[in-house]
């Protein structure tokens, strides 16, 4: 079982941290102070960025992306300044949208869109 560095590394967290509550924990039998055991913190590094390709041109994007590119939350594609319902449905990233707007003549939220 594959398990990330971060799952490992909370568990282990979690161990000590439940570890030292028992030992820490006042004891009916022992009135003697029991030391209390140390929790050291472990820096994980932060995932890494998904990378966003920038095409060349509306066919290359088209060839991989079949209705063009839209930002989140685009309900509809504005022609001659009215909503129309897609013709194709497009691919719905703001960062793949973000990467490509240049191609977006019409500013509608849609790069490349067909129709």
């Amino acid at each position: 079982m594959n398990e990330s560095v971060r799952a490992r590394a909370r568990r282990a967290m979690v161990a000590v941290i439940v570890a030292g509550a028992l030992v820490g924990a006042p004891s009916v039998a022992s009135a003697a102070p029991v030391p209390t055991a140390s929790v050291t913190a472990t820096r994980v590094a932060p995932a890494a960025k998904p990378v966003v390709k920038k095409f060349a041109n509306c066919s290359a994007l088209n060839k991989a992306h079949k209705g063009g590119v839209a930002k989140a939350g685009v309900k509809f594609n504005k022609v001659n300044g009215k909503n129309k319902a897609f013709k194709v449905k497009p691919t719905f990233s703001t960062a793949l949208y973000n990467a490509n707007s240049r191609m977006d003549r019409d500013r509608d939220g849609i790069a490349c869109e067909k129709g």
